[in-house]
């Protein structure tokens, strides 16, 4: 990993653990369960990587050496949205999985009742965030109307998700996986480069380029994360390995294979890296994080 990246990684991480910690209610608010329960998924050691990539469009775009101030809200409510779903995915209607993050997921620590709960809190919690973010209110609506949609159904999170469940155990088409990723996993990265250029002040084209480099890193991603699911151990994962095989999932190495799926992830970032070309030097750390994502493979 590039040594830039390793650092941006750190503190990015830690500017978005310090703006969650002031922005959650803290566990000795009432009622302590839900605060509990929703602190332990925020808290688990993600990698915090679509705020990351938050606040490095917004930076990019403002043309500025640092952030620009209250980006890291923006980005504390992307990891709640981020949040919010993994703990619904993990639950039993979904894909039953004890273990996340190499923690014990939300529903078994503090019981299934209270991870829907805590999962719905997160979600409405980003919301209120999010309307109170410190940019001019035409932004902050066009930030809200953004995220909405990407974790919505029509080419959101949800319908990915839903597409997901419906294509276990069958054998989707190209098309229907590819719509799967970029929907279930891709539009919330694609959500994420974009209310940061929103945020950071961009021109229409800035957005629609940021949108073209969001989309192909986001399936990419998603590409990636489906072949470490059956190369790497649980140990490596943090969450169980090989659920997608166990519950054949519509995965990119069970229709291409392993090289294949990799290739393929190389081309996307390749055309990502492309559509950002005309923001010169200042798209440099935007396009090293595109690489680390395909990076994770090794």
């Amino acid at each position: 990993m590039h040594p830039n990246v390793k650092s941006l990684l750190t503190s990015g991480a830690q500017l978005t653990d310090a703006a969650l910690e002031r922005l959650l209610p803290s566990p000795d608010t009432l009622p302590h369960s839900i605060h509990r329960a929703m602190r332990h998924s925020t808290f688990a050691g993600g990698k915090r990587l679509r705020p990351i990539l938050c606040m490095e469009a917004a930076r990019m775009v403002s043309g500025g050496a640092d952030v620009p101030a209250g980006a890291t809200d923006l980005g504390a409510a992307l990891e709640m949205l981020h949040t919010y779903s993994l703990i619904h995915d993990d639950l039993p209607a979904l894909d039953n999985d004890d273990l996340r993050r190499g923690r014990p997921t939300c529903h078994k620590a503090f019981g299934e009742a209270n991870a829907i709960l805590a999962g719905d809190a997160l979600q409405t919690y980003a919301y209120e965030v999010l309307a109170k973010l410190r940019c001019p209110a035409d932004r902050r609506v066009r930030i809200i109307a953004e995220i909405a949609h990407d974790t919505g159904t029509v080419d959101g999170m949800i319908g990915g998700q839903v597409l997901d469940l419906e294509s276990e155990r069958k054998k989707p088409t190209a098309e229907i996986l590819e719509y799967i990723h970029r929907s279930k996993t891709g539009a919330l990265i694609t959500a994420s480069l974009v209310s940061g250029g929103i945020y950071g002040g961009g021109s229409d084209q800035q957005i629609e380029k940021l949108r073209t480099f969001g989309r192909a890193i986001g399936l990419a991603f998603q590409i990636v994360d489906d072949v470490l699911d059956v190369t790497q151990s649980s140990e490596q994962l943090g969450k169980t390995a090989g659920k997608d095989t166990a519950t054949e999932k519509a995965t990119y190495p069970s229709l291409f294979g392993i090289d294949e799926s990799l290739k393929k992830a190389d081309a996307l970032i390749a055309e990502g890296s492309g559509a950002l070309d005309s923001f010169g030097d200042r798209a440099a750390t935007l396009k090293s994080l595109a690489a680390y994502l395909v990076e994770r493979k090794k």
